[in-house]
């Protein structure tokens, strides 16, 4: 089993920043993509970002493209959500997910393992 441990939530205002954490646990072995998703109330959970542990490729939605950074420190075993001109949108549950396979899936129920999320709330 892998456990995932999310952190650097918060309240922020329009235009700010945060940079989210995940420090995965048990199994890391088994890690090969992990990947940020969130869910708004009364939405659906929606991909934000994921990268693959070992080349570091990286894959974004359009929209999130160029506001939210993914990264990875493998030697902490941490992966990070850099999100920069936060928008009153964006305001949602971010959770942290780990799979088992390398390949670019944007679907939440491929992700076996799950952090308990961590809020962001961007105030206008």
């Amino acid at each position: 089993q892998v456990q995932l441990v999310e952190s650097g939530g918060g309240l922020v205002q329009a235009g700010g920043s945060l940079r989210l954490s995940c420090a995965a646990s048990g199994r890391t072995f088994s890690i090969r993509m992990m990947g940020w998703f969130r869910q708004a109330p009364g939405k659906e959970r929606e991909f934000v970002t994921a990268i693959s542990w070992s080349s570091g490729r990286t894959y974004y939605t359009d929209s999130k493209k160029g506001r939210f950074t993914i990264s990875r420190d493998s030697a902490k075993n941490t992966v990070y959500l850099q999100m920069n001109s936060l928008k009153p949108e964006d305001t949602a549950l971010y959770y942290c997910a780990a799979r088992d396979a390398d390949s670019d899936t944007r679907i939440w129920y491929q992700y076996p393992y799950w952090g308990q999320g961590t809020q962001v709330t961007v105030s206008s």
